[in-house]
């Protein structure tokens, strides 16, 4: 029986206008053999929540360069949890301040990633991830 695929939304929330990071880690989880559902740029949490219910995703990934990520990333959790959805891995890439990440991951942010990380690691963290479910 083939493995089931990991399924991730990749979205861009908020006012935001460069996705190129997004492509790039999209096209790398892709061709590391995962489904990607890519959204699209000026996402609002509720179209990010929806659409990951839709999908029946195992990841949401979030692209913010915006510095709105202490507003978007806990509105998306908090409309994941109160939809039911608390088996999604939610993991943030772009532009977070250090002194950032422990409200992110107090709030169940699993995996934050900054410019420049290799996007082989975005993979292995994801497969990581999902694996030890």
């Amino acid at each position: 029986m083939a493995e089931k695929k990991i399924r991730v939304l990749v979205a861009k929330p908020g006012l935001d206008g460069h996705d190129r990071g997004a492509k790039v880690v999209a096209r790398a989880l892709r061709d590391a053999g995962m489904e990607v559902i890519y959204t699209g740029l000026r996402q609002t949490p509720e179209m990010i929540v929806e659409a990951a219910i839709q999908e029946d995703v195992d990841v949401v990934g979030l692209s913010i360069l915006s510095g709105a990520h202490m507003t978007l990333v806990p509105r998306v959790v908090n409309l994941l949890r109160d939809n039911g959805v608390d088996d999604v891995l939610v993991v943030v890439g772009g532009i977070i301040p250090d002194e950032d990440v422990p409200a992110l991951n107090e709030i169940g942010v699993r995996g934050i990633f900054g410019p420049g990380t290799p996007t082989q690691d975005i993979v292995e963290f994801i497969r990581r991830e999902i694996g030890d479910r």
